[in-house]
């Protein structure tokens, strides 16, 4: 080959390589937050000292496309300090603009549940336990999906009395 056969392919093959970049660009157009809502727990059969319970998540899809999954895991923080964590290796696809039900299951350990009571000792009636749930949906390098979900918990203030 001749040398400017050399040049004109190289610049050919860059030229192709940049467009086949942009073109894969555009396919990661921005997509909007998945809404996750913890809409249940069901208790499970532990081990030992732990408390397990199957974590029910309602996640809605905002977006044009569908969302591919293929495992979860979460993290749940009650007060600032950890509380429970699971995961789960179920796949499936959160519909465009739909949603699903995921049930993962979480564990607390003893060490963490005696680490809540001790943290919220002086806790009243009416005040608020901040939480942050944390967790991803595993789709592949480039579909992973991360959610964080955070509030207050307001236990109910007692009854009052009632005088006959």
């Amino acid at each position: 080959m001749r040398k400017t056969d050399m040049s004109v392919l190289a610049r050919s093959l860059f030229l192709l390589l940049v467009l086949l970049g942009l073109s894969a660009c555009s396919t990661l157009s921005p997509r909007d937050p998945l809404h996750i809502d913890l809409v249940g727990l069901e208790p499970l059969p532990g081990q030992g000292l732990e408390v397990r319970f199957a974590a029910k998540l309602r996640i809605q899809n905002p977006n044009e496309t569908a969302i591919d999954y293929n495992g979860v895991a979460l993290e749940l923080d009650i007060n600032g300090q950890p509380l429970a964590s699971g995961v789960s290796d179920q796949s499936g696809q959160v519909p465009r603009f739909g949603e699903t039900v995921l049930s993962v299951p979480i564990t607390i350990s003893a060490f963490s549940a005696v680490r809540q009571a001790w943290g919220i000792a002086g806790y009243t009636p009416g005040q608020g336990l901040p939480y942050v749930l944390r967790g991803k949906l595993a789709g592949g390098l480039l579909g992973t999906r991360r959610f964080t979900d955070k509030g207050v918990l307001k236990w109910p203030e007692p009854a009052p009395a009632v005088r006959p």
